[in-house]
């Protein structure tokens, strides 16, 4: 079942790099008491992902500050590839989220197959607004090549 506006994020444990490499971070503890944008993708350093919706939120993490407590990206992979994608991508300004088991991508229904490009489980193209765990807007994009929904631009207009 795919989550829905108005419904709370599960807790699952996430992780990110840290300075001494992955931490573990729970959702309940990430997203309470503040306002979060989180943005997730198929894959970290994919050509869709780099080069058109990751530069979006980088472009924009300022003004999406401005409204937000935090901007967060999720992918299926592990906290060390999320790392270097965001040295790669100058995206210090947003907090990177590994689902390297797919377990929140999974609780909230926004995995996909993606077994036949060799790729195994990954997350759907999506955006959310979520008020203290409370998901206040929910973009996907489920169309190949198409960042529309949970563009930047589109978070932004929302907030």
């Amino acid at each position: 079942m795919t989550i829905a506006t108005g419904e709370r994020l599960p807790d699952v444990t996430l992780f990110t790099n840290g300075d001494k490499g992955p931490e573990s971070l729970t959702t309940d503890a990430f997203f309470s008491g503040r306002k979060v944008v989180l943005f997730a993708v198929p894959g970290a350093f994919t050509p869709g992902c780099s080069n058109t919706h990751m530069p979006g939120f980088v472009v924009s993490a300022d003004k999406l500050l401005e409204k937000a407590d935090a901007v967060a990206c999720l992918a299926v992979n592990d906290a060390f590839v999320m790392g270097a994608w965001q040295k790669d991508q100058n995206a210090e300004a947003i907090t990177m989220l590994a689902d390297g088991n797919a377990d929140f991508t999974r609780a909230i229904g926004m995995d996909k197959d993606a077994s036949a490009a060799g790729m195994g489980v990954r997350s759907l193209r999506y955006a959310m607004i979520v008020n203290d765990g409370v998901v206040e807007y929910l973009g996907v994009d489920t169309e190949r090549g198409v960042i529309e929904a949970s563009s930047a631009e589109t978070v932004l207009a929302r907030l």
